[in-house]
């Protein structure tokens, strides 16, 4: 299923796994330009609770190209701005974090 063209001065943010479940959802617009800074926010008052139950162990994606929330945060105003027409993803990690089923065990990351 493909995701509809973000009408003009809007971005489109992809959802993922436990973030569709949370937002019934597939994608959504917001307005652009928006700090990346204050995506969570933004996100955090269309569907309250979101950030701690997904946002906080969630990668985030920018037109393909992962980016480090917290990083951004810290720049301020000097961070990364979303633009119109940019693509956004949430990306929850899979199950309870990066683990892998091998024939009924559960594997931590350093022995995948």
């Amino acid at each position: 299923m493909s995701t509809p063209k973000a009408p003009t001065g809007h971005f489109t943010l992809l959802y993922f796994a436990s973030a569709t479940s949370f937002t019934r959802k597939q994608h959504d617009f917001f307005a652009a330009p928006l700090p990346l800074a204050k995506l969570y926010e933004a996100v955090e008052e269309k569907y309250p609770g979101i950030k701690a139950k997904v946002l906080e162990s969630s990668a985030l994606t920018v037109n393909l190209d992962y980016v480090d929330v917290e990083e951004e945060v810290q720049k301020g105003d000097k961070g990364l701005v979303i633009q119109a027409g940019d693509e956004v993803a949430i990306i929850p990690p899979v199950s309870s974090g990066y683990e892998h089923l091998y024939h009924g065990q559960t594997l931590q990351p350093d022995t995948c």
